[in-house]
């Protein structure tokens, strides 16, 4: 999948929302708790509410991982469920990958080679080689952490090196690793003004953008700052949509929010674009 294709999928839906599929089970609701899988039950009855409104889907690894065997395997029906459902909608392991380049190798053949994603996020702290095998498989993308919306950004990522903090040598200097068709960047919403800073470095990447809505993200900022020509953002929410609600409605009400972040992207693109 090209920049581009994700670009039409945007124009087409009126959205560049991503859902993130965070599951835990002490929050399931009790209509899908006793079911044979509860964490895919839970799942799919989100992905069905919410996919007309959604170019992307984001299952946290360690909300799967946390439950062994039955929560890889629950992430793996997941996934495939997805693209059953619609093969355009792009799918994003967020693992948060990154060592030396063999065992690289091996992450991306996980989520590449044996479960059918879209990119996998990295962390790029080990440099170039621990990236690269990720750029490897053809259609595929890498997500860099660049400048995220945790708390502890700030122990790092605004450090001042040589002339430039942290975050904008990542981002200088891994551009030169890959293209803007394999290689994305995590940017918190929650330093939206930071944006306009991030565009002049890579002005044509997209980025996949975090802590909207529960974490306090402004949608508005984020698509003033950083809106590209082919719309260039990929905005995340997960708390704000699969919890929105506990009842037997949790998934009506998932879809409902997602159909109002729907309806305030279209409003940013009409402004920029023909939708």
């Amino acid at each position: 999948m090209t920049s581009r294709d994700i670009f039409q999928q945007i124009l087409k839906k009126k959205s560049f929302l991503c859902v993130g599929l965070d599951p835990e089970i002490s929050k399931l609701p009790a209509c899908v708790a006793d079911a044979e899988d509860p964490i895919f039950e839970f799942n799919r009855r989100i992905i069905d509410a919410t996919h007309s409104y959604t170019v992307a889907y984001k299952p946290n690894f360690a909300f799967y991982e946390s439950y062994g065997p039955r929560g890889m395997a629950a992430l793996d029906r997941t996934v495939r469920y997805i693209n059953k459902l619609d093969t355009n909608i792009f799918i994003i392991a967020d693992a948060k990958r990154g060592d030396i380049g063999n065992t690289s190798k091996m992450y991306a053949r996980a989520v590449f080679g044996e479960m059918p994603f879209d990119a996998v996020t990295v962390a790029p702290y080990m440099g170039e080689d621990s990236v690269t095998p990720f750029l490897s498989y053809p259609g595929k993308w890498a997500i860099i952490l660049a400048l995220t919306s945790n708390r502890g950004a700030d122990d790092f990522q605004y450090h001042p090196g040589t002339g430039q903090r942290l975050f904008e040598k990542v981002l200088n200097v891994s551009q030169r690793w890959g293209t803007t068709d394999n290689l994305m960047y995590v940017v918190g919403a929650t330093r939206a003004e930071m944006l306009a800073d991030i565009r002049k470095i890579v002005p044509d990447h997209f980025l996949l953008v975090p802590g909207v809505g529960a974490q306090g993200g402004s949608l508005e900022e984020v698509a003033r700052y950083g809106m590209n020509s082919q719309c260039g953002l990929l905005v995340n929410s997960s708390r704000g949509i699969i919890y929105a609600d506990s009842t037997d409605r949790f998934d009506i009400v998932a879809g409902e929010k997602a159909r109002e972040m729907q309806e305030e992207m279209a409003i940013y693109l009409a402004g920029r674009f023909k939708v």
